[in-house]
């Protein structure tokens, strides 16, 4: 066990890809199935390896238990099925009479045979007694990838690269059926619990939920951005999980065909996905060599992900400063809830990383711009739903904003061009021609009347949306302009660029009045305060600078982020300053900026993060809001000393963690943790400031009261 992701349940790292995964049928096990051939079976309770089986050498594409738990059936790509002894190891059994590689295998309900599915276009059936080949069901006419059986053991699904499912009947071993929509090949077969319904995985990038006795599509399941490799009933037959190509999990209502939840923290391709037996947990395996577990519970909000798993690109703070939205190379958007750091709501539809994200004035709308789609997404808040999809640039969307009446969204990209749209239609109504190089921003000024957009020309523009002609080109900076700002008031413009500074221009003018100069690495994010007086600029060398907008003065350096800063953003609400940061590790966190004896004072009030704890030599002495399981993990990575336990219903004081470094350690923690067994506050309310703590950069491990140290 070498990761624990606050706010998920724990996760498996392991050395080699993971093909395969499976509960065992009394949920105490599971078995895992690897690129190299082994199979590892560990201990749900302790994590720890029960039985290692070696045997296959070749990929495991299945494991399956019997239905007594006491056999575990092993597919391969050295094209073998392997029987399995849970309780000795031993290897009882090896079927050889497949011709190609085993794709496949399933028990039947009596767990008496086993029928199993291969490149070589059939589907065997076999004895698990004697291990004999009982029966040969051809009628595929393309590889065949997955096999299942039917609650009642009369018949079994098989589906192919053909595009089909068909169903056998086991007696006769005659196709009954072919189940035809797919529109590319099909990757996996389930039934439901009752038997009723049939779900199947496709290359076509869809999940479809069949009724068994008609053959008629009930439900097509779109969402997911790329082939969706596995797919799962729950216990109960109200929910489908689905793992795709796209790094993600799904959850299916079955009745409606809705995406309850996208699960994203995967790097690489979900092979494999299994329920718990009790429903409670979804394991999904992938090639990122992890074994990630979900909450499965009926509590949406511990169903989220605790942040992107992948750099976090754009960020933009709602109206109202309930809501932060959130754009990532994870290929989705976040939608934040702005007091507690809680995810409401995960957003997946751009093929490709999400560069670009902007609010409506109203809150009603979100805009974000896609990288390999090349699109522009209009999304519908109330519902979650993309309403338009903006078509027209022809390279990657990396900038988007919304004008002050939010009837228009621009939009700027690497074809060089601005595109102004008309939300109402999602009509194009004018193309900004004019940059040498890749928009990398775009902003409307307050009074409505202009766009300003800084390109990798190294220029700023500015544009009459009238007339759709640029007015003017500020020419200070010596390389990228990666984002544009203007002040509240529309009188001055704050620009960031790969040259390593921030520049105030006079908006009126085009005059530069300051260069500031303290960053030692590239300037990716800049925004203003709400009244202005300050600027903030987030950059490569891992702190955020807080400039005084009228003096030039930076007022304060917020240090130790774990890596890059790659945008910022600025809210208040009740009179308070909130500052947003995206880092390139995937992590949001949310600052109180305050005065306090002249001095400006930044302090944490939630860190949002995909982060693992990596302990090795660390201490955990004296720690709180470890639960005894979280304990365990750490121990058994070397974490030395003992932490102070909470009660499992005991009061929840929230610590928060900033990020630090500390030699081999980094220690961080979502804001889903409670001190409960899987930590989540969405349901807390967030403490004073004072009670909020941070591990000091020079600590090993302890946690003290504090304000993030701030230099000058």
């Amino acid at each position: 066990m070498t990761g624990v992701q606050f706010g998920e349940l724990p996760y498996l790292t392991e050395g080699k890809g993971i093909r395969s995964c499976a509960y065992s049928p009394d949920g105490k096990s599971i078995a895992l199935g690897f690129f190299h051939g082994k199979i590892s079976v560990y201990s749900t309770s302790s994590w720890e390896i029960i039985q290692s089986l070696s045997g296959h050498s070749n990929v495991v594409q299945r494991v399956v238990y019997s239905p007594t738990g006491d056999m575990i059936a092993s597919a391969s790509m050295d094209e073998t099925i392997r029987l399995w002894d849970m309780e000795t190891g031993a290897q009882l059994h090896v079927l050889k009479e497949h011709t190609s590689i085993v794709t496949g295998i399933a028990f039947s309900p009596l767990g008496d045979f086993v029928a199993s599915a291969s490149s070589d276009k059939t589907v065997r059936l076999w004895d698990v007694m004697t291990g004999d080949c009982l029966k040969v069901l051809s009628g595929h006419t393309g590889e065949v990838f997955s096999v299942a059986y039917s609650p009642s053991g009369n018949q079994i699904a098989s589906c192919s690269v053909d595009y089909t499912i068909r169903l056998w009947d086991v007696e006769t071993g005659v196709c009954t059926r072919v189940l035809s929509g797919h529109t590319n090949g099909v990757y996996d077969v389930a039934y439901s619990p009752h038997g009723d319904q049939i779900a199947s995985a496709s290359s076509d990038k869809t999940v479809r939920l069949w009724d068994e006795e008609t053959g008629t599509t009930l439900h097509t399941l779109t969402g997911h951005t790329n082939i969706v490799v596995s797919v799962a009933y729950s216990p109960n037959g109200d929910q489908v999980v689905s793992g795709s190509k796209d790094s993600t999990l799904r959850i299916w209502n079955v009745d409606t065909g809705s995406c309850r939840h996208t699960l994203t923290g995967h790097l690489n391709s979900a092979f494999a996905v299994s329920y718990s037996p009790r429903g409670d947990q979804v394991a999904s395996a992938s090639g990122d060599k992890t074994l990630r577990l979900w909450d499965a519970s009926a509590d949406s909000s511990r169903l989220v992900s605790s942040g992107h798993s992948a750099s976090v690109e754009s960020i933009r703070c709602s109206p109202k400063g309930d809501l932060i939205v959130s754009g990532s190379s994870d290929n989705t958007m976040h939608l934040w809830d702005a007091e507690t750091g809680s995810c409401r709501r995960s957003l997946g539809g751009h093929n490709g990383t999400v560069f670009g994200v902007a609010y409506s004035p109203n809150g009603k709308w979100v805009a974000s711009g896609g990288g390999i789609d090349k699109s522009v997404r209009l999304w519908n808040m109330e519902s979650g739903k993309c309403q338009h999809v903006l078509t027209g640039h022809t390279n990657w969307v990396h900038s988007v904003a919304f004008s002050l009446k939010g009837d228009m969204v621009a939009s700027g990209s690497e074809d060089k061009t601005v595109r102004v749209w008309k939300v109402a239609t999602g009509d194009c109504f004018k193309i900004l021609n004019g940059h040498f190089g890749r928009v990398n921003s775009v902003v409307f000024a307050p009074n409505g009347k202009q766009i300003a957009t800084g390109s990798d020309d190294c220029t700023i523009r500015l544009w009459d949306i009238g007339t759709g002609e640029y007015w003017m080109v500020l020419r200070e900076h010596t390389n990228s302009v990666r984002q544009v700002a203007y002040s509240p008031q529309g009188n001055q413009l704050a620009s960031a660029g790969t040259d390593m500074t921030v520049r105030l221009w006079d908006a009126q003018t085009g005059e530069c009045r300051m260069t500031l100069t303290n960053h030692t690495s590239e300037v990716r994010g800049v925004t203003y305060s709400s009244n202005g007086q300050l600027v903030a600029s987030g950059s490569m060398d891992k702190t955020v600078r807080l400039w005084d907008a009228l003096s030039g003065e930076c007022r304060a350096v917020v240090e130790n982020f774990p890596d890059s800063i790659y945008c910022v953003d600025w809210y208040t609400l009740n009179d308070v300053n909130y500052l947003v940061t995206g880092c390139k590790d995937g992590s949001l966190l949310k600052w109180e900026v305050y005065e306090e004896e002249e001095q400006l004072r930044v302090q944490l009030q939630w860190s949002a993060a995909n982060g693992s704890l990596t302990v090795t030599g660390a201490s955990i002495q004296g720690v709180h809001g470890l639960t005894a399981l979280n304990h365990q993990l750490l121990k058994q990575r070397e974490a030395v000393g003992e932490p102070e336990f909470m009660p499992r219903r005991a009061s929840k004081r929230l610590i928060t963690i900033a990020p630090m470094m500390m030699s081999s350690t980094r220690l961080r923690q979502s804001p889903e943790g409670t001190m409960d067994d899987y930590p989540s506050i969405a349901d807390t309310p967030m403490e004073k400031p004072e009670q909020l703590g941070y591990i000091s950069p020079l600590s090993s491990g302890r946690m003290r009261r504090g304000d993030m140290p701030l230099t000058n």
